[in-house]
């Protein structure tokens, strides 16, 4: 047989210990992670500083590579052909091709030349009398001069028959 064990209860609680040492481990932890934290912020700074302050010294300090003359020369090409581009008169030609517009022709491409100051429009009308009236209107129009028809031809594949024609106008400069 086997004994039992008797079985002893302490029913008296043990003193409870002071919550003032935990609440001030605590309160110093927190003081010394926000001044770490404030450390940090101010380490990242000044870092930031130092790195702005050296990429602002180093272009100064690296030699500056010589460009080719014929690159040079063709950058300034480029650049005074955009700004020819840019200087073409385009809410004139843009109001003249508006104003030339009817419902029997569509305009199809827009080709301005800035050196030559000429206008290439390709277009499709819907007969061959719609593609002389368009290009009347085009001669009529403010902004445009020496306007003519430099090809046409007919769709024969196409069972309505359009015209596709290209026409080429001087661009007038308007005060």
């Amino acid at each position: 047989m086997s004994k039992v064990r008797r079985v002893e209860l302490d029913y008296v609680v043990p003193r409870r210990r002071s919550v003032w040492p935990g609440l001030v481990v605590l309160a110093v932890s927190l003081a010394l992670a926000g001044e770490l934290g404030m450390r940090y912020r101010d380490a990242r700074l000044e870092l930031e500083r130092l790195e702005a302050a050296a990429g602002l010294a180093g272009p100064r300090e690296r030699p500056v590579r010589a460009m080719p003359r014929e690159r040079l020369d063709e950058e300034v090409k480029n650049a005074e052909a955009v700004v020819r581009q840019l200087a073409l008169p385009w809410g004139t030609l843009v109001r003249a091709i508006e104003q030339a517009a009817t419902r029997d022709v569509a305009l199809l491409q827009l080709q301005p030349d800035a050196d030559s100051r000429l206008v290439r429009l390709s277009a499709e009308a819907r007969h061959r009398e719609a593609m002389f009236d368009y290009v009347r209107r085009l001669a009529a129009a403010k902004g445009l001069a020496n306007v003519h028809v430099v090809s046409h031809q007919v769709q024969q594949d196409d069972p309505r028959r359009p015209v596709q024609f290209s026409v080429q106008a001087s661009m007038r400069a308007l005060q």
